[in-house]
């Protein structure tokens, strides 16, 4: 079975007239805490942080590992329950000039909100939303950076029950300084996913170096087939039984699991009530 699906997927690939185009092997979401909690200064080391790491010598190799594969990259800063604004759109990163534009972008951009407080349910249902919106890519990974616990709105495990992150893995970055340990809070209550982690930043002063070693973990490619074309990655990903769970399925086949309805609008947010529905933009 494993041999007739190679073939077949290796048959597609080779086929005449095949339409030659470059295959999206991940979307990465970048997500930004711009609370009360994160002062101006901090703010700029955190953004500037963010751009000077995805140019990072390392961090470039990685984005370019898999010959004929890009990444698309987005990014949205966070606080209250609606305030999220998207400072980089989805970008397919398939150059470094559209790396480096990419950065220039979010080294640019404005905080948009200063004074709310940490909604991080809120953040996660609108990653949800975001990473819908992405390019059909292989893999889907949503990159939360934070310096505080949840103390706005639902809880990040009604995120995770309400929002559909099937696919989707969701990472940390903490930023430490106060008096909670964050690192163990984002491990309890906020990572998602098999291989989810936590990268922990000693201070916003040491945020773009943590931010770079995250963000080489999150661009390596996988073990199976790193270099194998898509289709035939994909076939043998399925065929062995070991499809990772952060797999998106292709356009137009249908998931193994079933999709989560939208959740009923309660009259308030309670632990024990799902999340009333994010706005839109």
């Amino acid at each position: 079975m494993r041999r007739a699906a190679l073939t077949l997927a290796a048959a597609l690939m080779l086929a005449p007239g095949a339409p030659a185009h470059a295959a999206c092997r991940l979307a990465l979401a970048l997500a930004l805490d711009v609370s009360s909690s994160v002062d101006a200064e901090e703010d700029a080391l955190q953004r500037g942080g963010l751009a000077r790491a995805l140019l990072a010598p390392r961090v470039q190799a990685a984005f370019f590992s898999v010959p004929g594969e890009s990444v698309a990259l987005g990014a949205y800063e966070w606080s209250g329950r609606y305030q999220q604004t998207v400072i980089l759109p989805w970008t397919p990163i398939d150059s470094p000039a559209a790396l480096r534009a990419a950065a220039a972008t979010i080294a640019a951009s404005r905080r948009a909100h200063s004074r709310f407080p940490t909604a991080l349910g809120y953040a996660l249902g609108f990653g949800a939303g975001f990473l819908r919106e992405a390019p059909d890519c292989l893999f889907r990974t949503l990159d939360v950076s934070g310096d505080g616990r949840n103390n706005e709105g639902f809880p990040p495990a009604l995120a995770y029950r309400h929002f559909p992150f099937e696919g989707v893995t969701v990472n940390g970055l903490a930023i430490a300084g106060g008096p909670e340990d964050i690192a163990a809070y984002y491990r309890a209550e906020l990572i998602h996913g098999p291989g989810a982690f936590v990268e922990e930043a000693a201070g916003y002063a040491d945020y773009e170096r943590a931010m770079r070693r995250k963000l080489e973990r999150e661009l390596r490619a996988p073990a199976l087939g790193g270099g194998m074309p898509p289709a035939l990655r994909a076939a043998a990903l399925n065929d062995t039984g070991l499809a990772d769970p952060h797999r998106r399925p292709a356009a137009g086949a249908r998931s193994r699991v079933p999709q989560p309805q939208p959740p009923p609008a309660p009259t308030e947010d309670r632990p024990d009530r799902p999340p009333r529905p994010l706005p839109p933009r």
